[in-house]
């Protein structure tokens, strides 16, 4: 079914019975992921690479080793003239202090009371001076839209854009975001019987993760009060993308689904979406193929429905229904994407979440009843997504979708496709982020840059590391389900450069799909280039982008931006005291990484130096 159709059927919602879920027509079907032969390709130079990268895992060692290079590119990434060039001594001074400062535990662990106990001392007006010389200077790039313009285009000239980001938070107690949290997660059916079984443990509030924020240092954390709060939320993001249009020509605008309306929605979304996706594997293991990978794992649809039958699940003309469209099981099996496509036909909202039931052999809903409200609420979310989506268009920005705990992002990735669906027709508006420090990370890639391929629209994905590792794993290990992160950090890397090797094969193949190395990471990066030099890929055809945080890894994004290459920062901003707890936790953050490599304070120093012994004491910028 396509967006259009799925959210107007969403917002046509009316009250009457579940209609039998059968496939939606107009699928076509392709081969798993191809790449052109190497005869396509010619020859190769023999000799040279650019970079020496970390080893890793690759799909395939060897596949490019004899093809054409027609255009290396070496960055130099100790080169700190280039890497900072666009930086005064002030600001390079400015780096340096914030940079030792987040070295040191007890200015991070207690920053937030001795930001308060500052702005007491100060006031007000000296407390904002202050910060704006020191960590909100190096980290945000000023108070509204109007204030970030300057910066924005100092970047821009010197090759680096700007992924937009709205970074006010609430500054709630935990007791506060508890509450907030149950309240906004918990259904009516489930309070009237909160000791029913039939949820899984991972999908359902848990109070003593209640306040999201905990063990989270990289994330903006949205807490649900009502529904004209994500309406102002929504209009909050609506004013990023109008200032991301402004800004710049190319740019990005990021937003978070938490922030869009309630969260039951997703967690039960998410829940309906898992026990699909657990049934398909169910039935696969009958059928003996639970061993090959995901997208070879094909349904012979005759022994299905025998299956089916032996267990008394549902009668056959309940089955015959199920597997019928114009595409679906044509070609007498019925894989995962086929399989996908049997939640998408519904008028009630609520009849989403229809979950197959082993026990009774029908489809059922996920809960008994489902409250007038509670349908409205989630009609509302779906149109908060759709205006965002259909202004961003308009504005020619795109639009990049935040990942959020593994418990919320089945529906959100879901709800993220299906924007892709209608937006990313002629050229990428619409990306997702993948967490590669996820078990499925490559699963979810592949899957959807295999329907982004049957169905001929953009694929369009910014791949990061993750965010939420101490709270998924704690959350995971106190509950009682299985752990769903890697299990160390080479483990990540690893499903990293898998899941960035397979993209980059797939704009090798067709040049429709896109990607976002988003990663404070030399090794990546120099990985990614290697990559890009072995299949021909210009950064002039922009299809690769990389990303860093305002204030960080100058060294990697302005000497990739002057050479060329299509790199962002992400651009926080918001009033000084609003972003208050983002700046919490980018110190938080920074500890960590500073204390892990000295390489940005080392190259800093290098250029000031550099720069008092050359004269250039009073450096400033040229553009």
């Amino acid at each position: 079914m396509s967006y259009t159709k799925f959210v107007a059927a969403l917002l046509r919602a009316t009250p009457g019975n579940v209609r039998k879920i059968r496939a939606s027509p107009g699928r076509c079907r392709s081969t798993v992921a191809s790449t052109k032969s190497q005869e396509e390709k010619g020859q190769q130079i023999d000799g040279c690479t650019v970079v020496e990268a970390a080893p890793v895992e690759l799909i395939s060692q060897t596949k490019h080793a004899e093809n054409t290079q027609l255009c290396k590119i070496h960055i130099d990434f100790d080169n700190t003239e280039e890497a900072y060039k666009s930086k005064d001594n002030v600001e390079l001074l400015r780096s340096l202090l914030v940079f030792k400062l987040c070295t040191i535990d007890v200015l991070v662990e207690k920053n937030k009371e001795l930001m308060d106990l500052t702005k007491k001392v100060l006031g007000q007006w000296m407390f904002e001076k202050l910060m704006k010389m020191t960590f909100y200077g190096q980290f945000v790039a000023g108070e509204d839209h109007n204030s970030i313009k300057p910066l924005i285009q100092k970047n821009q000239a010197f090759g680096v854009g700007a992924v937009l980001d709205y970074s006010v938070e609430e500054d709630l107690t935990q007791e506060e975001a508890v509450k907030k949290e149950m309240d906004a997660c918990v259904s009516e059916a489930e309070k009237e019987s909160p000791d029913a079984d039939y949820r899984e443990k991972k999908y359902k509030a848990h109070r003593q993760f209640g306040d999201r924020r905990g063990g989270v240092t990289s994330a903006r954390t949205y807490f649900y009060a009502d529904e004209s709060k994500c309406d102002n939320q929504m209009e909050t993001f609506i004013n990023c993308i109008s200032a991301s249009g402004g800004a710049s020509a190319d740019g990005f605008s990021a937003i978070k689904m938490t922030a869009l309306g309630r969260p039951q929605f997703l967690l039960q979304f998410s829940e309906v979406l898992v026990k699909w996706r657990q049934f398909f594997n169910f039935l696969s293991a009958k059928q003996g193929k639970s061993d090959m990978i995901v997208l070879e794992q094909k349904l012979e649809l005759e022994q299905l429905k025998e299956t089916l039958t032996k267990m008394d699940i549902g009668a056959m003309d309940d089955k015959e229904n199920w597997f019928t469209g114009e595409k679906l099981g044509l070609s007498g099996t019925i894989d995962l994407l086929d399989w996908n496509s049997l939640i998408n036909d519904t008028t009630k909202i609520s009849n989403l979440l229809m979950v197959p039931n082993l026990q009774t052999g029908h489809l059922e809903p996920l809960l008994n009843t489902f409250t007038a409200e509670e349908e409205r609420q989630m009609k509302r979310m779906l149109q908060r997504v759709d205006v965002l989506a259909k202004h961003a268009m308009e504005k020619g920005v795109r639009l990049m979708v935040d990942a959020e705990q593994t418990y919320f992002q089945p529906a959100i990735s879901r709800l993220t496709l299906e924007m892709q669906r209608k937006f990313n027709r002629e050229k990428p508006i619409i990306f997702n982020t993948y967490q590669c420090y996820l078990k499925e990370a490559y699963d979810n890639v592949t899957v959807d840059v295999e329907l982004s391929r049957r169905e001929g629209w953009y694929f369009g994905a910014k791949l990061v590391r993750g965010a939420y590792m101490y709270q998924e794993r704690d959350r995971a290990k106190e509950i009682g389900y299985e752990d769903p992160i890697n299990p160390d950090y080479e483990a990540t890397n690893r499903m990293y450069h898998k899941c960035l090797e397979y993209v980059l094969e797939e704009i090798d193949h067709s040049r429709k799909a896109n990607i976002m190395v988003a990663t404070h990471n030399e090794d990546t990066v120099k990985f990614t280039l290697e990559k890009m030099n072995e299949m021909g890929l210009s950064p002039t055809e922009n299809k690769v982008y990389f990303g860093q945080l305002l204030g960080m890894c100058d060294q990697i994004s302005f000497p990739l931006g002057q050479a060329g290459f299509p790199v962002y920062k992400y651009v926080p901003y918001g009033p000084v005291n609003e972003v208050i707890p983002y700046l919490s936790r980018r110190a938080q953050e920074n500890r960590g990484f500073m204390k892990g490599s000295q390489r940005e304070r080392s190259l800093l120093w290098t250029e000031l130096k550099r720069r008092v012994l050359g004269g250039q004491m009073f450096y400033k910028p040229v553009y």
